[in-house]
């Protein structure tokens, strides 16, 4: 009996909202394949169903990726092909799959990528930030020490610094950013691209939470936030004793960790002084 040759596992970007954006060579993918799998069924059905896309969906999230991924392989092996979407955007960016990813391309199936929206791309070319060279690290911590604690790691970064952010959380990474990269950082929020209340802000750090905090409406939705790199080694620095600061700060009195903190990075002692809390 002849083994049938494997089929092609699909990487297919959907809209971030606007339908408009759904790609033709999606459409025919994900028409063609023989599975669709989804990070949210309940999700991406009315979205196949507006496109009169009629294929079966398999789940495929974080918490059963390692599992479904090998009985993915499987099919492919037997010559099916399929497709992987996430939620919203190109699948794998801050979102499962590259799980299965590796596991296909380690049983020799071809996996193909069909390009489309991306909401830190979308974000980064209406931003007006230095663009030739950035850093994406997706969400941060939810705790408020563990999205401190990597602020602290960033606030020193030359490259534009993207960030995204959920609308429950959107204040307060804005306060934390403003008080670890400095209130006069500039910065943009950009919030629900694509969809119909569209809108992005941009100026100092400082001002921006001001902003959304005494506007309701400005914290709703899906969040992009970019951040201006450091250009100053003084600010380098700054960031880096603040860091450093902030992890002998745990173990030694105040003025103690800003002294040592101050010796190690050549920050200013007295601007480190009191950076610590995590109030």
């Amino acid at each position: 009996m002849t083994t049938p040759a494997a089929g092609t596992l699909h990487i297919v970007a959907t809209p971030i909202g606007n339908l408009g954006d759904m790609g033709a060579r999606a459409i025919e993918v994900l028409r063609a394949v023989d599975a669709i799998c989804a990070e949210d069924t309940r999700r991406t059905r009315p979205l196949l169903m507006h496109f009169g896309i009629d294929r079966p969906l398999v789940a495929l999230h974080d918490h059963n990726e390692a599992q479904a991924s090998a009985s993915i392989v499987r099919r492919l092996l037997a010559g099916e092909s399929l497709a992987l979407v996430s939620d919203a955007g190109t699948p794998l960016v801050s979102d499962p799959g590259y799980r299965l990813v590796r596991a296909a391309r380690e049983a020799g199936i071809r996996v193909s990528p069909v390009p489309g929206a991306s909401a830190l791309v979308a974000a980064l070319s209406v931003a007006g930030l230095p663009s030739d060279r950035f850093v994406f690290e997706g969400f941060l911590p939810a705790k408020a020490s563990g999205r401190r604690e990597r602020l602290q790691g960033l606030a020193g970064e030359s490259r534009t610094v993207i960030l995204y952010e959920a609308s429950h959380r959107i204040v307060e990474l804005l306060d934390d950013a403003a008080a670890i990269f400095g209130a006069a950082r500039h910065a943009v929020v950009a919030r629900e691209l694509t969809k119909l209340f569209e809108t992005v802000l941009d100026g100092p750090l400082g001002e921006l939470a001001t902003r959304v905090r005494a506007d309701p409406n400005q914290q709703k939705g899906e969040f992009v936030v970019l951040l201006e790199g450091a250009d100053d080694p003084a600010d380098a620095r700054l960031a880096e004793g603040r860091r450093v600061y902030a992890l002998l700060g745990a173990h030694l009195p105040p003025s103690t960790a800003a002294k040592l903190a101050a010796e190690l990075t050549g920050a200013p002692r007295k601007a480190l002084y009191g950076q610590g809390s995590d109030a």
